[in-house]
């Protein structure tokens, strides 16, 4: 479906991306990871043909976005960071245009914006101003352009930033509905969405590729560690915590996380094969920082993220 290979493309003496090469097969969600500046949008802007690459290539359904970019456009539909809507317009006069825009044939015209329409669960709203609608119906009605005229690739570009969590729920099972019909490239940095929709994730960091797997193959990959979730009470010596765990045997890193006012919360990753609790509750109780809650998780995706992107060995 999907093959690039050593794309590359600068910004004056900036690396956007740097010799970028993978293959994505029909019918997968492939997700995009990476911090901001990583190469995201610049990867998804040529692969369609919005900017051309300084060097390398890529294929979509056999056309070369470099020689043959009408032909890739006709065959993806996009859905960038900036949702491109036109807000002065209705929602279904709006993916009529769209429509033409696309070249759908007349007689199809309406029972594909009515086809749209219903996938995208825009009932409630065809005849309204987009304008006036909510943020969580104006990204599906820029989802309903994307997928008018069905066509055979979705890319999206952070497609549930700055809606409300309902919306994401909304916007999330929707991409999981499209995806059971369709290859999608998602970006997001919402790591649990990624996890929940995507079959395979491409860890970007500095415009290069750094990883692509599975995220259970990941974690084979960093060696199986787990995490170990601590809740300490908020007592003179809890900020000091990590610092008086660092040194036992067994303990990888130590992240610091939240702190409320009655509660510190720390992550600790340990060895593969290794249980530190014990030692770490006895260190603890000699320091007397109580402990609210130990428990042991295998690597999230977040972990994963943050072990690739910072270089740290496990």
């Amino acid at each position: 479906m999907i093959q690039v290979e050593n794309l590359t493309r600068y910004y004056g003496h900036t690396v956007g991306v740097r010799s970028l090469s993978f293959e994505v097969p029909r019918g997968e969600v492939l997700g995009f990871l990476g911090p901001n500046g990583a190469g995201k949008t610049t990867t998804m802007k040529m692969l369609t043909c919005y900017i051309p690459p300084t060097s390398g290539t890529a294929r979509i359904c056999g056309f070369d976005i470099v020689d043959e970019p009408m032909e890739v456009r006709r065959r993806i539909g996009y859905l960038p960071e900036k949702n491109p809507l036109y807000k002065d317009m209705c929602v279904r006069e709006y993916l009529r245009y769209v429509c033409e825009l696309k070249g759908v044939s007349r007689n199809r015209i309406k029972s594909e914006t009515d086809r749209t329409i219903e996938q995208c669960g825009l009932e409630p709203v065809p005849n309204r101003l987009i304008g006036s609608i909510s943020k969580g119906f104006q990204q599906r009605v820029g989802m309903a352009q994307a997928i008018i005229n069905d066509p055979e690739l979705l890319i999206l570009d952070e497609p549930t930033l700055g809606l409300d969590p309902k919306q994401i729920i909304g916007v999330r099972q929707l991409i999981k509905t499209l995806g059971q019909t369709r290859t999608i490239i998602l970006s997001s940095h919402i790591l649990p969405e990624v996890s929940q929709v995507c079959n395979r994730i491409i860890i970007l960091n500095d415009g290069e590729l750094i990883a692509i797997d599975t995220p259970e193959n990941l974690r084979s990959r960093i060696g199986k560690s787990s995490v170990l979730r601590l809740t300490l009470r908020n007592v003179p010596g809890s900020s000091k915590a990590g610092e008086i765990l660092a040194g036992l045997d067994g303990v990888i890193s130590i992240r610091n996380g939240p702190v409320d006012s009655d509660k510190v919360h720390l992550s600790v990753e340990s060895k593969p094969g290794s249980d530190p609790r014990e030692m770490i509750i006895a260190r603890l109780v000699e320091e007397r920082v109580p402990i609210l809650e130990i428990r042991s998780e295998e690597l999230s995706l977040e972990d994963i993220f943050l072990h690739l992107v910072t270089g740290e060995e496990s």
